[in-house]
């Protein structure tokens, strides 16, 4: 396992000092198209690996400074989009600019004191990190979060289950009593919950302690095979990088009774959508993730409100919105409305953060849509008394007035020009009890239209 979701390919270079091997150089995006059934690389209707993503095994594409053409051509003669070309270009550039800049490092330094300094780096990255787990706590503490659907079976839902056990300098994550893998695209690979678990602790420690080999050595992750965080070979995995929310909201659960000051309430659950087709104006290809429609709140914590319409947990937060005027570029389609949701935010001493509604008017025929997600069937909850935020959901609303409302996992053809997208993405949890709230503040976003003044009265006290 080298990666975590299909369509995240990555680029690695060897970087070579006096003709010996002493480091990579490696880039990692998110890739418009990787083959399999589905343009875009979402499937919810699959059910094994080879129904996802052209599977791209560590493989030359550039051997002694040269291209392999032919390995090139197989490679892209099964990607839908010529962009993903370019990108990959993108990547092999970016590698190549940091195997300049080590060499030059090495140049100036030499070899032995780089290799000196990465390992005293390593070395004290791992003393940071045992410095953050030391202020927990020693105990065993439990957590659940939960999965709404699997894409195949009508009401399925799942539980991850992780607990928790901190000894001194050395903390471990324990998934073994997590729900069975499934049947449908819902799974992870080890790598993509592994990763959502330090994620996790990171939000909750130390921001600046460096990411390297240090910062992960007194961290120990148990994942069995067959769970839904890991699912055996030959399962669907597409949805694995999505699965770290429900795998934070355990680990925010758990820890919240002894690190209340770190944790958050939890965050707006992504619910996302991808738009395919052929573009009338430009009777070319594209493909669109809604990354306008997705972003909800995050989670309030002791002392600060949550973040509004802000990028999902998978990322920290650290995904920008899309341009409108770059929106309406790239796709036929043509935005109507794009605004903060007033009453979205969870009520608490410190609210969450809002989440947004949006609206556009699909602007090609025979357009697919694939949603993927969670967060319409339960809310980002709320802590110490603090409430949970709002739904999401999705809705299109044909030209002939048909209403759809797609599944959180779903995959839609032939959706018609001229087609109704609405949604709305929830706000973050509440913190604390509302009641608390500062008064000035709350008068000042019931102007604002933040939070309407029934809410305000209702759940406030206003």
């Amino acid at each position: 396992d080298l990666g975590n979701q299909n369509n995240d390919v990555a680029v690695y270079q060897p970087v070579f000092f006096e003709d010996e091997l002493v480091a990579w150089t490696a880039v990692k995006g998110h890739q418009a198209d990787i083959g399999g059934a589905v343009a875009g690389g979402y499937n919810p209707n699959a059910v094994e690996v080879w129904q996802e993503a052209l599977r791209i095994p560590p493989i030359k594409v550039y051997e002694k400074g040269k291209l392999r053409k032919d390995v090139w051509d197989l490679i892209f003669a099964n990607i839908r989009f010529d962009v993903v070309q370019h990108d990959m270009k993108a990547e092999i550039g970016a590698c190549h600019v940091g195997e300049r800049r080590v060499v030059e490092l090495l140049k100036k330094y030499g070899r032995e004191n780089f290799e000196a300094h990465k390992s005293a780096l390593f070395k004290a990255t791992r003393k940071m990190m045992e410095a953050e787990i030391s202020t927990i706590p020693n105990g065993t503490y439990s957590g659940e979060g939960s999965i709404y659907y699997d894409g195949r079976h009508e009401g399925s839902k799942f539980k991850v289950r992780v607990t928790i056990t901190v000894e001194d300098k050395r903390i471990k994550f324990d998934y073994s009593k997590t729900d069975p893998q499934t049947n449908g695209f819902v799974n992870g690979t080890f790598t993509s919950s592994a990763s959502a678990t330090i994620l996790t602790l990171l939000q909750m420690i130390n921001p600046d302690i460096p990411h390297n080999e240090g910062m992960v050595e007194p961290i120990e992750i148990v994942i069995p095979q067959g769970t839904i965080l890991n699912a055996s070979y030959p399962k669907a995995t597409t949805f694995g990088n999505h699965l770290c929310p429900p795998n934070a909201d355990a680990i925010q659960r758990a820890l919240a009774p002894v690190m209340p000051e770190r944790v958050t309430a939890g965050w707006n659950n992504l619910l996302c959508s991808l738009t395919t087709g052929i573009d009338p104006q430009k009777n070319d290809k594209y493909v669109d993730i809604g990354f306008m429609g997705l972003k909800g709140g995050s989670g309030a914590m002791l002392g600060t409100d949550g973040y509004d319409h802000i990028g999902m947990i998978d990322a920290s937060g650290g995904v920008l919105d899309q341009d409108y005027e770059m929106f309406e570029q790239h796709t036929p389609h043509r935005l109507v409305k794009h605004e903060y949701l007033s009453d979205s935010a969870g009520p608490g001493e410190w609210r969450g953060g809002l989440g947004v509604e949006t609206i556009f008017e699909i602007g090609s025929d025979n357009t697919q849509l694939v949603t993927f997600g969670d967060g319409d069937f339960e809310p980002a909850f709320g802590l110490f008394g603090g409430g949970p935020g709002t739904l999401n959901f999705i809705r299109l609303t044909y030209p002939d007035g048909k209403v759809v409302v797609p599944r959180n996992k779903d995959l839609i053809t032939n959706v018609p020009k001229g087609t109704t997208y609405h949604q709305q993405a929830g706000g973050g949890g509440g913190y604390g009890d509302p009641h608390k709230r500062d008064r000035a503040k709350l008068r000042e976003e019931v102007r604002d239209g933040v939070v309407t003044l029934t809410a305000a009265q209702k759940l406030y006290g206003l």
